[in-house]
């Protein structure tokens, strides 16, 4: 296995943030450039980052907050702090900011109407309503502007942290800001803990107040197997989109923005999309449990320890002219023992060329405990050497 991974080096840190499994390259990938002025595009299962550009730069995200409106409802079900039986009343703020006298997408939910959150929700994927959206955030957190501040906490529980949220439905507001690999992170967390309310964002339409409406999001139509989730446009920033699409058992996460038109952001995600299913398979590294490499442990009863990925370590590869692939083990140093076995050791950052395509968590295969006095002095005067190097 080890014939894909070239120049597999051993690097040492002091310090070492082990967080989700994948880092952004700084430019797009080789050969392929895309109109987006902002655009990341994930490989589901690998975690590997296809293509990405101004990944970090920030827009306001319009409708694409609704993303997580649904996050911070979908969990407050999960948890049952509310039920799909729920019910909130339609107050005249949500139906004049977000209802049929707003001017903006709807679900008509009707004014002093009660409404189940099962039927709220459906109004948020399906039917893009901002009514719907407002009447679950003033039901479950009093005001709007509580809701959004719980939007914005719950984004940083969960690593967002350049996204910011003004309201819960993505309306015009200086506060809101998101990048497209928060959106990407986004999309896929919800994919991967909410798989009961998932096969909502491709349900074709939805019937309510006797008005019955086709999914809002226009990405659906491409017929290119996209299964979600939605589309948004603010004035200076362009269109922009978070797509999720499956094809022959792959499953590909893309966020773009920056776009001049609905048509652009149309023929861009199809050719994106169609890219990333079609140039790329997915090789495997290492097996399950297999070693990757040794990392150095401090006073212990034995010097190194082998380091081990839970599970297979794969990656999803150019079918063509595939750059050259690096390693490298990343950790903590010096690993002080005792060392227990599955104990999280550090990552490995796996490299494509000049881009980090993926980061995969590393555990101890074994266990180390501590060693004698003499082995412990000596490991301590070895470090003081490397500190005055």
């Amino acid at each position: 296995m080890q014939r894909f991974l070239l120049n597999l080096c051993l690097f040492f840190v002091t310090s070492l943030g082990v967080g989700t499994a994948v880092r952004a390259a700084e430019e797009t990938a080789p050969g392929f450039v895309s109109k987006a002025k902002q655009i990341y595009l994930v490989e589901a299962k690998t975690g590997t980052v296809l293509l990405a550009a101004n990944e970090n730069q920030s827009f306001p995200p319009a409708s694409l907050a609704k993303l997580m409106t649904m996050e911070v409802v979908f969990s407050a079900i999960k948890r049952g702090e509310i039920a799909p039986d729920t019910a909130y009343p339609v107050t005249e703020f949500a139906w004049r900011s977000g209802g049929a006298p707003s001017g903006t997408t709807t679900m008509f939910a009707a004014l002093r109407s009660q409404i189940k959150v099962e039927d709220l929700v459906k109004g948020v994927v399906i039917q893009n309503g901002n009514d719907a959206c407002i009447v679950l955030a003033e039901g479950m957190s009093r005001t709007e502007a509580e809701f959004a501040s719980r939007m914005t906490a719950r984004a940083r529980d969960l690593g967002l942290t350049r996204s910011i949220f003004g309201n819960s439905t993505g309306l015009p507001t200086a506060e809101s800001r998101t990048t497209v690999r928060d959106m990407v992170e986004l999309a896929r967390h919800i994919y991967r803990e909410y798989p009961e309310f998932y096969p909502l964002y491709s349900q074709p339409d939805f019937l309510w107040n006797k008005i019955s409406q086709r999914n809002k999001n226009p990405l659906l139509s491409l017929g290119i197997g996209v299964d979600g989730l939605g589309a948004g446009f603010a004035e200076g920033s362009g269109y922009a989109a978070v797509a999720s699409v499956s094809r022959n058992h792959t499953r590909l996460f893309l966020a773009m923005g920056g776009l001049a038109s609905d048509k652009e952001r149309l023929e861009e995600a199809r050719r994106v999309l169609e890219w990333g299913l079609s140039a790329f398979e997915t090789k495997l590294l290492f097996q399950k449990g297999e070693k990757i490499g040794e990392a150095a442990v401090y006073g212990g009863a034995s010097s190194h320890i082998d380091v081990v990925a839970k599970d297979e370590v794969d990656i999803y590869l150019p079918t063509s002219n595939p750059d050259r692939l690096a390693g490298r083990i990343v950790y903590r140093w010096p690993l002080k023992a005792p060392v227990r076995e599955g104990q999280d050791v550090g990552v490995l950052r796996i490299s494509a060329g000049d881009r980090i395509v993926r980061e995969v968590p590393l555990v101890a295969a074994g266990s180390v405990e501590k060693g004698s006095l003499v082995s412990q002095a000596s490991d301590a005067l070895m470090e003081l050497a490397s500190f005055w190097l």
